[in-house]
């Protein structure tokens, strides 16, 4: 699913990665914890395709046995809208649409009839449990549905990945453990990879997975409480 080999990343002289090699399966959910400035948001953006490693010639990253460092910027473009799904701590909601037009828009990227995206976003917002929030702003939505929001809309095009920074970080515990309960469910329902940058042990401690980072590498690699792993 995912096979990263020798990771690095520079910003000036500073040496943000240190030859990262990371393995993750399809269907595993995988958290990402360590201390502030270990790189853990930095390998997610580049896992991610929304950053490029420094080192491009000397390294590797396979997402779906494709090597996305050899795509061009039209081909890397198309290649995430159509396999990776992003969940950020701010939700990142474009506050001027309604609920189920900020879900439909990586589907209208995707050039998916409107009928179409707009009949898939409300089975994923009935799924989410926002049936009568269609047509309500991201001002209009407490932060528990927002996130719910940016979760259906990281769904919408049905991508083998998601990418979550810090997901739960902006929401009071009760939103959290549902948002954690979540991803669960959407990986059973739906089969998805998680790889999930966080600071939350609980959510850390469920995943089947936690890898630790320190200083740029990853140090130490747990089963988490649950293994639950679909298939290599």
């Amino acid at each position: 699913m995912i096979k990263a080999t020798n990771i690095k990343k520079f910003y000036g002289e500073l040496e943000v990665l240190k030859g990262v090699d990371l393995h993750i399966k399809k269907g595993e959910v995988v958290s990402i914890v360590g201390p502030s400035g270990a790189g853990k948001t930095t390998l997610l953006q580049i896992l991610g395709t929304l950053d490029v490693q420094s080192n491009k010639k000397e390294s590797n990253l396979l997402i779906n046995t494709i090597e996305v460092t050899n795509l061009s910027d039209k081909e890397l473009a198309k290649f995430r809208n159509e396999h990776i799904g992003f969940i950020f701590q701010f939700h990142q909601l474009l506050p001027e649409f309604t609920a189920i037009e900020n879900v439909c828009i990586p589907a209208y990227i995707k050039k998916t009839p409107k009928s179409q995206a707009e009949s898939r976003a409300k089975e994923l917002l009935d799924f989410l449990g926002l049936s009568h929030r269609y047509h309500h702003k991201p001002s209009e939505l407490s932060g528990g549905e927002q996130q719910r929001v940016a979760v259906a809309r990281a769904l919408i095009n049905s991508p083998s990945i998601i990418f979550a920074d810090e997901p739960s970080g902006n929401l009071d515990s009760e939103s959290a453990d549902n948002l954690h309960k979540l991803f669960f469910e959407l990986r059973e329902k739906f089969g998805q990879t998680f790889v999930i940058v966080t600071h939350n042990a609980e959510l850390a401690e469920l995943a089947d997975r936690k890898l630790v980072m320190v200083d740029g590498n990853i140090t130490k690699s747990e089963q988490g409480v649950l293994d639950n792993t679909i298939v290599e």
